[in-house]
């Protein structure tokens, strides 16, 4: 497979849009980029993603890393609404600051029918990661 993505950003965002509402582009998440076995998704700061402390919560990060990785693999592979996330481990390194996050999505396999990436959650205007994210997908066959 080639690591030149086969979707566009423009792509990406209106596949999401159709198939995932429920993700709210725009609200929730931007997709910033994609490149080369890469991605790069913002979650908007929102009070809704807080928990009691302050900080923003867990499922709002594991949400961003997962949402993150899906992203990268359609880039890499088109239009595959059915790849799903068999595994998801996060590691929560640090407490986030109140402001968006920042996920960079790196793929680490891609193969026919499984993929795994890494992802690195960034406050942004911190360059300390707050959490470290490892997925694996399975691709359905086409």
């Amino acid at each position: 497979m080639s690591a030149n993505p086969v979707m566009t950003l423009a792509e990406v965002n209106a596949f999401l849009a159709r198939e995932f509402p429920q993700i709210a582009l725009g609200r929730d998440f931007v997709v910033e980029d994609v490149g080369p076995l890469s991605a790069r998704l913002r979650l908007i700061f929102s009070d809704r993603h807080l928990r009691p402390g302050g900080t923003i919560s867990g499922p709002a990060m594991f949400t961003l890393a997962d949402v993150g990785l899906y992203v990268a693999i359609l880039a890499q592979i088109g239009p595959v609404a059915l790849a799903v996330t068999t595994n998801l481990n996060i590691n929560f390194l640090r407490k986030p600051a109140a402001t968006d996050l920042v996920g960079e999505c790196r793929l680490l396999k891609l193969g026919k029918r499984l993929a795994v990436g890494e992802v690195t959650l960034l406050s942004v205007g911190d360059p300390e990661p707050v959490a470290h994210a490892t997925g694996t997908y399975s691709i359905p066959a086409r």
